[in-house]
């Protein structure tokens, strides 16, 4: 099977998608562009979208605006299955923040995972009427 050659936007993004490859598993990278309004319209281009449909947003760092992006887009797109993939999940928000990226992810109902694709979302039939925790 032959590979594509991606461009991307980060180191973290390139080993997950490595991961990936490496498991033979197809995937999009930043193929789909999602708009979503604030007070004017933007554009969300996720990182990664598997064959069965799930969106993944790969984070090392996890901004305010990221997250304020991610609600946003979450709301404005309820059928799609977008889930967050952190480089470490046990980090805070802010200095001196007591909340992870994960904790955030739980308590906005956000499906995560840590450092890699977990193969259950690869092996996943997707019911996009159903919003769970990480696994």
């Amino acid at each position: 099977m032959k590979k594509t050659i991606h461009r991307f936007r980060s180191n973290y993004e390139k080993v997950v998608c490595n991961k990936l490859d490496e498991q033979n598993v197809p995937f999009q990278y930043e193929t789909l562009n999602l708009h979503y309004e604030v007070s004017e319209q933007r554009k969300y281009t996720p990182d990664v979208i598997l064959p069965n449909g799930i969106i993944l947003e790969l984070k090392g760092r996890f901004s305010t605006a990221d997250r304020k992006k991610m609600l946003l887009v979450i709301a404005q797109h309820p059928d799609k299955d977008i889930r967050m993939v952190f480089q470490r999940h046990t980090n805070k928000l802010f200095k001196g923040s007591k909340t992870t990226y994960s904790q955030w992810c739980d308590k906005n109902n956000i499906k995560w995972a840590d450092k890699v694709v977990p193969i259950e979302w690869i092996n996943e039939k997707r019911n996009k009427n159903e919003r769970h925790k990480r696994f």
